[in-house]
């Protein structure tokens, strides 16, 4: 098989920079020719697949900084998808100042987003599927899941924003982790109403009753591509009743559950004469890579969860098989393109492009762009309330900490009157810039979820000092089947140390609160959100959006914030720090 075909993808970027557009004139931009797209294969036996994942419900054009910590352990050090800023960049060959090198890596986030502009846009987005598609015969738009939830009107639609959105956007097949959070009832509504009637099937194979083991869910479909049987299977967040609320899917089960992955690669190549197998997976790049080395039979999987945006796909060789994983980042910032060249009953070769959305240089389709506005029409004026303005860069992804992680942990200390503070570690939400206004929708990008109670809790020193050990073998478990794919809780008020490559239960040390160490046997005020334990929908706690509100709005201005990170040991060197 081929590797990246790495020359389609500069001469897609490349287009960029001939029209202006690298000199961040909106204008040149917005004039720009249409992208460059990537080459398909010709001839019989060639199958396309888009792929877009963990858009997180963002419909409009918006900043994202890419990690500047994404760190790797064990056999996961210095492996993809464990590289940032530089050595991705020394990876993919991304030149430094490029609109590739903005896409990818967060290396001078902030002069790059004034250059470059926003991204994604699902009307932009929606150019790029429909250009592709006119391209390929027969190509299909896959979801990786993650697409319901993650902003106020998803939130305030339950969901249906996103749906009537991916309808026209031309989804074909998708999987779920988020979508949950809605609830059964919710999610087998939508599932057996609108997308049923939509022809858009939504797949999952590790998702079971938890009476009979019952299949909940499709598990997989067969599709004839140009002639060419390809077999799709679902594979939905396999620990979603753990990092989410149990309550939400109470009769449904879940896992990995690879034995009954290669019992049905068998059965659909075998029985179902399929000559492909596309695994569309929400697992997390970590999983992905291992499950590749167990289960054979899967030419490519095309996954999610992680959000890690990966320009290079990595090839898993098992047992006279390979295997071609992928990410495709999040908040609809890419476009995954992957052609497969089938004959003799095989896949061949392949071509493999993970295509950024550039807002400036694809204009927006007209009826996605209606359908958008249509949906806000009713919130516009409570989303663009301005509760004040952003003196540095806001952003969340990185394992540890970031700016709006920090906003929130400093918000809810001082009203809360807590000296330690906790924020989950997601790792969705939108970036911006400094000199920004913050909004009341920017607050909602980071706080949406339909279980955002914000809370106060005493907890010992002995209790804080667990729940980080858990969050840190979460992490950075060298089994990636232990690893839950998120990120490390954020900590307020309090420092600490941490050793990602030692032992479970060893990992935290130093735990000091104002300079004092922490005592295991003491009392501590902690204040958190999103809670999972089901008292907590009937406890009358305000919504965290609500706490958060009220401390902006005392503040025209916010100064950069000062973020808390844990001291790291044994990381020196480590390319997962840029």
């Amino acid at each position: 098989m081929a590797s990246l075909e790495r020359r389609e993808f500069l001469n897609v970027l490349g287009a960029a920079a001939v029209a202006g557009f690298g000199f961040g004139r909106a204008g040149d931009a917005q004039a720009a020719s249409p992208y460059n797209l990537p080459l398909a294969f010709k001839g019989a036996g060639t199958v396309s697949l888009l792929h877009m994942t963990d858009c997180h419900a963002q419909l409009k054009p918006l900043y994202f900084r890419e990690p500047s910590v994404n760190l790797g352990v064990a056999g996961q050090q210095g492996q993809l998808p464990h590289l940032v800023g530089q050595h991705l960049a020394r990876a993919a060959k991304l030149a430094p100042g490029s609109p590739e090198a903005y896409a990818f890596t967060s290396l001078d986030f902030e002069r790059a987003a004034q250059r470059y502009g926003m991204v994604g846009g699902f009307a932009h987005l929606a150019t790029l599927v429909k250009r592709i598609k006119a391209q390929r015969r027969g190509a299909l738009l896959l979801d990786g899941g993650d697409t319901w939830q993650g902003s106020a009107t998803a939130l305030w639609t339950n969901g249906q924003d996103m749906v009537d959105a991916c309808k026209l956007l031309g989804v074909d097949l998708m999987t779920g982790h988020w979508e949950f959070t809605l609830g059964a009832e919710r999610v087998k509504q939508i599932v057996d109403g609108d997308l049923k009637a939509a022809g858009i099937e939504f797949l999952a194979q590790n998702v079971r009753t938890t009476d009979f083991g019952d299949e909940v869910f499709k598990p997989w479909v067969l599709r004839e591509i140009n002639g060419v049987p390809v077999a799709i299977i679902g594979q939905a967040f396999p620990y979603t009743p753990i990092a989410n609320p149990r309550y939400f899917t109470p009769d449904w089960s879940f896992g990995i559950r690879d034995d009954e992955m290669q019992k049905l690669v068998n059965e659909v190549r075998e029985k179902h004469g399929a000559q492909a197998v596309v695994l569309l997976s929400h697992n997390g790049m970590d999983v992905d890579l291992k499950l590749a080395t167990r289960v054979r039979g899967i030419d490519a999987i095309l996954g999610g969860h992680t959000h890690d945006g990966v320009p290079l796909p990595v090839v898993v060789k098992n047992a006279g098989w390979q295997t071609i994983v992928t990410n495709a980042g999040s908040n609809g910032k890419f476009l995954g393109v992957l052609d497969l060249q089938v004959s003799n009953q095989r896949v061949m070769d392949f071509r493999y492009t993970l295509l950024p959305v550039f807002s400036r240089l694809l204009p927006a389709d007209r009826e996605m762009a209606a359908l958008i506005e249509r949906v806000r029409a009713p919130h516009e004026a409570k989303l663009q309330a301005v509760l004040a303005t952003t003196d540095g860069t806001l952003y969340r992804r990185g394992n540890f900490n970031g700016s709006w992680d920090q906003l929130l942990l400093d918000a809810l200390m001082e009203v809360q009157g807590a000296p330690i503070a906790f924020s989950p570690g997601f790792r969705w939400g939108t970036s911006l810039l400094p000199g920004q206004a913050i909004t009341r929708e920017h607050l909602m990008d980071q706080t949406a979820t339909s279980y955002s109670y914000a809370t106060v809790n005493e907890m010992s020193g002995e209790q804080i000092k667990t729940v980080l050990e858990d969050v840190a073998d979460n992490l950075f478990n060298p089994d990636p089947y232990y690893q839950q794919g998120g990120d490390m809780v954020r900590v307020g008020g309090l420092s600490y140390a941490i050793e990602p490559g030692a032992a479970a239960g060893s990992r935290i040390s130093d735990l000091r609160l104002d300079g004092q160490p922490l005592d295991a046997g003491k009392s501590y005020k902690v204040a958190g959100w999103a809670p999972v334990a089901e008292s907590a929908r009937s406890a009358g706690l305000k919504p965290v959006w609500e706490v958060v509100e009220g401390w902006l709005k005392d503040r025209p201005r916010v100064a950069p914030r000062r973020l808390n990170t844990p001291r790291l040991i044994g990381m020196q060197g480590n390319p997962g720090l840029a």
